[in-house]
């Protein structure tokens, strides 16, 4: 019991360092964001802040667009990487690993020269989109829309998506699919009733860390538009350090707004997890 005993303590002052660090980086500024978005430099504490972001269209608009590009975004990174996960357990093993590591690099591209690197290749004198001009294919195409910035998200899910749904094609075995065969079942069959119940946890959870990775994204959408679209993170940055109107206080409750939109995806994902764990059993 004496060893016993030392053991557990050891663990725990193991995990002190940790435990302090979480509390340091993670749970005090979340504590500090919410105690600032219920302050005014008018009013004192108060519901003002939040009042002012479900009362003003601009704010709206900009929950809206974060809310769309990143379900869409998620929506079709997950349906690519999906399918490209699938694809790497049926390669041979130097072409997995060598598209393994290049997701890996990839999902560390972004920002700056991600921006630039669309510029170049689909802005408005970019070469892919001068390419689908001159074939007839497009009459044009914005970058800096929605539907460029939906584009762009979706680029730097996928790899993110290929990294985090690989290992989860462990899960199906091949003999299954042979059962499956050898009982009458075709493809569509052992997909619906056994490869999709198996894959659930793990598209889920897949999906719902793309959906927090494109609605926190701030440097390559800054980059590429210069904080001139109107989504959460540029609206949080703006008022924080901006040169024309500087509220941190607000900024303060948009994020809170942020925090809680992941909360409700992440409740909603717990429910799914669940009600998918009774459907298999």
């Amino acid at each position: 019991m004496n060893a016993l005993t030392r053991g557990k303590w050891l663990a725990l002052l193991c995990l002190l360092p940790f435990a302090l660090f979480f509390i340091v980086f993670e749970i005090a500024p979340l504590v500090w964001v919410l105690i600032s978005s219920l302050q005014t430099e008018e009013a004192g504490w108060s519901l003002e802040n939040f009042t002012r972001i479900f009362t003003s269209k601009f704010y709206r608009q900009a929950i809206q667009f974060s809310l769309e590009i990143s379900f869409y975004s998620s929506i079709f990174g997950i349906i690519i990487a999906t399918l490209g996960s699938y694809s790497l357990r049926r390669v041979d093993s130097p072409l997995r690993n060598f598209v393994t590591a290049f997701a890996n690099m990839t999902s560390n591209f972004s920002g700056v020269p991600l921006a630039f690197a669309f510029i170049i290749l689909l802005g408005f004198n970019g070469s892919i989109t001068l390419m689908l001009k001159q074939a007839g294919i497009i009459e044009d195409f914005n970058l800096y829309s929605k539907t460029g910035l939906i584009i762009l998200y979706t680029y730097f899910q996928i790899p993110l998506g290929v990294l985090l749904l690989y290992p989860a094609f462990d899960a199906l075995r091949e003999d299954w699919r042979e059962s499956a065969a050898l009982l009458g079942a075709n493809g569509w069959q052992f997909w619906r009733h056994i490869g999709l119940p198996v894959l659930t946890p793990a598209l889920l959870g897949t999906f719902v860390i793309l959906l927090a990775n494109a609605l926190g994204a701030y440097a390559t959408v800054y980059a590429l538009t210069t904080g001139n679209f109107n989504v959460l993170p540029i609206r949080i940055a703006g008022l924080v350090s901006g040169d024309v109107s500087l509220d941190p206080n607000l900024a303060s409750a948009l994020a809170v707004v942020l925090v809680a939109l992941m909360t409700v995806v992440t409740v909603v994902h717990q429910l799914l997890l669940k009600r998918s764990y009774h459907v298999s059993r």
